[in-house]
């Protein structure tokens, strides 16, 4: 069966598909044309199903009803997440006041700032940029996804808040849900079951064959050193990346959850693999 998959040009996702796309392991039956893109561009072109399969953020899951969530391939924090960055020390009164440059209206890590403080003024660009844009003042503080939670130092940026670490004492230590895989419902469910194991299967891989992984994943790397990339891996290719669990089930529900009770959103309940 032939199947599209977009994924990031995250070393992190790149790690989790080296088994499917590069190292050889069965192919569950599926021929595999894959889409790279970042995860904003995937968050909207989710909204009007494109893809068979795609990376999303789990913020945007609120957004695409054609889609299931698959319980294979999530990136979770656990007890850390996107970081806020100022140039100064602020304090939550401050960074309520603040212009703050986000990495996308449907990333998660924005409606994680949104719940912990409320509506907030605010503005996109890419994240790559975003440490540069608070370094120069043209934006008082900003939230840094990807690998630019370990190097923002170098950057000339200061950590503010750790929206990883307010999340772990809100919800009393679930996983921080961040992205996950989707597929499109209409392809029913024995489909979206086979290649969620496919996807899980890769994933597995991957940790079996980690130093050809990490090697895949390099050229995902944007400069950074293999060091800097393994340590990213480790951090959001986890347990519950290769199955969400209960802990990840719920993490995304509550998710939704808090942002209802916040006013951020209509009551949502997302579609996951397997559940219920």
């Amino acid at each position: 069966m032939k199947i599209t998959v977009g994924h990031t040009p995250d070393s992190d996702d790149a790690f989790m598909f080296y088994g499917m796309l590069a190292g050889g392991m069965p192919s569950h039956g599926f021929e595999v044309e894959h889409v790279v893109e970042g995860i904003e561009e995937l968050n909207k072109k989710a909204i009007s199903p494109k893809l068979d399969v795609t990376a999303v953020s789990v913020h945007a899951c609120a957004y695409i009803p054609g889609y299931t969530i698959l319980r294979s391939g999530g990136s979770f924090g656990l007890g850390y997440g996107p970081i806020v960055v100022a140039g100064q020390e602020m304090d939550i009164d401050g960074l309520r006041r603040a212009k703050i440059a986000i990495p996308g209206k449907m990333t998660s890590a924005f409606l994680l700032l949104q719940i912990m403080i409320g509506r907030f003024e605010h503005v996109e660009m890419e994240f790559s940029r975003i440490p540069e844009a608070v370094h120069s003042g043209a934006v008082d503080a900003g939230v840094v996804i990807h690998e630019t939670q370990l190097s923002y130092l170098d950057e000339g940026v200061r950590k503010i808040f750790d929206l990883g670490e307010w999340w772990d004492q809100t919800t009393g230590g679930l996983p921080v849900p961040l992205g996950v895989n989707v597929m499109r419902t209409g392809l029913g469910d024995s489909v979206i079951s086979e290649f969620d194991r496919y996807l899980r299967d890769s994933i597995e891989y991957g940790l079996r064959n980690s130093t050809d992984a990490i090697e895949y994943a390099m050229q995902y790397s944007r400069g950074k050193s293999r060091e800097m990339i393994e340590r990213f891996v480790r951090m959001y290719v986890n347990e519950n990346t290769v199955d969400m669990g209960d802990a990840g089930e719920e993490s995304i529900r509550t998710l939704f959850k808090l942002a209802s009770d916040k006013g951020l959103m209509d009551g949502f309940s997302p579609r996951i693999a397997g559940a219920a």
